[in-house]
C-alpha cells in the first residue's frame, strides 16, 4: 500500500555539483532534507559536504552510501544508513567523451549505486533518466516521435550512446526492484533543464523559433521544479519500480492554435491525440501528477509574465 508522509530524509545525492544537481539540492535543503553530495568536483554550498568518488568503482560506490555526511573531529555519532539515494551522476550528453567511455561511466556508475543501495537496505532510490530515451534528441538525422503525447509507455528505441545508457539504467533498476521487494526505485525521464538565471534567454529561443525545438519535444524541466519532483518521489512510498516523465506542465510556445494545432503544423506526419489540453506539454507529466502529487511551482508563463 502506498503512503505519503511529509518528513525530512537523509539523502546521498550523486552528481550534485552539476547544472541540474545543484539546483535540486538547493530545493531539497529548502524542504528540510539532510544531504551528502558525491561528485568528482566540490559543490559550492556550505550546507553540503562533497565526498569525491569515482562511482564506476564498486567499492567507492558502496563506501559513498555507507559513510558520515561530513567531517568531524572526532566522529561522535555512528554511521547511519541513509534514507534515500538520488543518483544524478554521469556524463550528461554524448560527445563529451568517446562513446564507449560515456557508456561505461553511465552504466557502471548506475549499476554500482543501485546494487550498493539495495544490498545496504536503502529502500528509496531515485534515478536521473532522460526524455532522450524516446530516441529523437541525439538521433542520426530527423527521426519522428512515435506519437503525442509521449507517455511512460511510449517506445524507447534510441540510437545514441547517452540515451541508450539511460535505457540500460532503467532496465537495471527494474531487475533490482524485482530482486529486492519493498525497494522503491523511481526513474525520472528529465526534459531540457532550465536554470533560473537562463530562463529568459532560453524561452526567448523557444518563443521566437518554436519549430526548431522538436529535439526537446517542445517540453522543458525547470531546475527548481525538478527539486520539487524529487521531493515528491521521496515522500511517496510503496510504488516499487516506476518511470516518470519529469517535465513541467505546458508546451514551450505561445501560438494560438494550442498544442494540438501546433503539433499538427510542426510535424504533420505524427499521430496527435485530440484529447490533449490547450497548453499541454507534448511530453506528458500526468503520471507524476497523479501518482506522486506533483504540482508545478515554476511554470514558464508565471515566471516570465506573471500568469497563473
Amino acid at each position: 500500500m502506498s503512503s505519503t508522509s511529509n518528513t525530512s530524509k537523509r539523502i546521498v545525492f550523486t552528481g550534485g555539483s552539476g547544472i541540474a544537481g545543484r539546483h535540486v539540492i538547493a530545493k531539497l535543503l529548502d524542504h528540510g532534507h539532510e544531504i551528502l553530495n558525491v561528485d568528482m568536483t566540490p559543490l559550492n554550498n556550505s550546507n553540503v559536504h562533497t565526498l569525491k568518488a569515482d562511482l564506476t568503482d564498486g567499492a567507492q560506490a558502496l563506501n559513498s552510501l555507507s559513510c558520515h555526511f561530513g567531517i568531524s573531529e572526532p566522529f561522535l555519532e555512528p554511521v547511519q544508513t541513509p534514507d534515500a539515494v538520488v543518483h544524478f551522476a554521469g556524463i550528461p550528453q554524448p560527445m563529451r567523451l568517446p562513446d564507449n567511455e560515456t557508456f561505461r561511466i553511465n552504466t557502471m556508475g548506475s549499476y554500482n549505486i543501485i546494487e550498493a543501495a539495495c544490498k545496504l537496505g536503502i529502500k528509496k532510490i531515485i534515478l536521473a533518466s532522460s526524455i532522450t530515451t524516446y530516441g529523437v534528441t541525439y538521433a542520426e538525422g530527423d527521426v519522428p516521435y512515435p506519437h503525442f503525447p509521449l507517455t511512460e509507455e511510449s517506445p524507447t528505441h534510441p540510437m545514441d550512446v547517452y540515451a541508450t545508457s539511460k535505457v540500460c539504467m532503467e532496465r537495471i533498476a527494474s531487475s533490482f526492484a524485482l530482486r529486492f521487494p519493498g525497494t522503491d526505485i523511481y526513474a525520472l525521464r528529465i526534459g531540457a533543464v532550465i536554470e533560473p538565471e537562463k530562463f529568459e534567454e532560453k524561452f526567448r529561443g523557444y518563443l521566437e523559433y518554436p519549430k526548431k525545438w522538436k529535439v526537446h519535444a517542445w517540453s522543458y524541466t525547470d531546475a527548481r521544479d525538478l527539486g520539487n519532483m524529487v521531493d515528491c518521489c521521496l515522500q511517496k512510498d510503496g510504488l516499487g519500480f516506476q518511470v516518470f516523465n519529469a517535465v513541467n506542465d505546458e508546451i514551450t510556445n505561445a501560438e494560438n492554435g494550442g498544442t494540438v494545432g501546433f503539433l499538427r503544423s510542426a510535424c504533420p506526419e505524427m499521430e496527435v491525440a485530440e484529447s490533449m489540453g490547450q497548453r499541454e506539454a507534448p511530453v506528458s507529466n500526468r503520471k507524476m501528477r497523479e501518482m506522486l502529487g506533483f504540482r508545478e511551482e515554476f511554470g514558464w508563463r508565471k515566471v516570465l509574465w506573471g500568469d497563473e
